[in-house]
């Protein structure tokens, strides 16, 4: 199965990054348009990302300041059962992001479109943490 990985470094703590990485209130910064859910082992994310595209999701593993990872229960067919996650370490006074989505069935264009994706939302990570910057949800693959 192909997978996606991105590195980045971010001038952060763990703990912020973590937070922002693994929180509901977190992921509405940079990735989903809204998310409800308790930052917890086996607990069940929803992530709202417009009005046809409702996804829920199971956090599968959640190590705080260190690791976090959901398995999308409900989704689009591609992510059914693909995981998507971080795991953090420190590094010279910065917090090295190491992210995956994991378990993709094939390298199909949706899969090629994600990995572009997931870049560009991490970058808004980032640009949020580092200079507080806040891009609305419908800008995120703009910027």
């Amino acid at each position: 199965m192909p997978d996606i990985h991105h590195q980045l470094m971010i001038r952060s703590t763990l703990s912020e990054t973590f937070q922002a990485a693994s929180t509901p209130a977190g992921l509405r910064v940079w990735w989903s348009r809204d998310a409800k859910g308790e930052p917890a082992a086996g607990a069940t994310y929803e992530l709202d990302f417009g009005p046809a595209v409702k996804w829920q999701a199971v956090v599968t593993r959640y190590i705080p300041d260190a690791e976090f990872e959901l398995k999308l229960t409900e989704a689009d067919p591609d992510w059914i059962g693909s995981r998507v996650g971080v795991r953090l370490t420190s590094a010279g006074g910065l917090t090295r992001l190491d992210f995956h989505h994991e378990g993709w069935p094939e390298p199909n264009e949706h899969y090629r479109v994600s990995c572009f994706c997931w870049a560009m939302y991490l970058r808004v990570l980032k640009r949020h943490l580092e200079h507080g910057e806040t891009v609305p949800y419908d800008r995120r693959l703009d910027v």
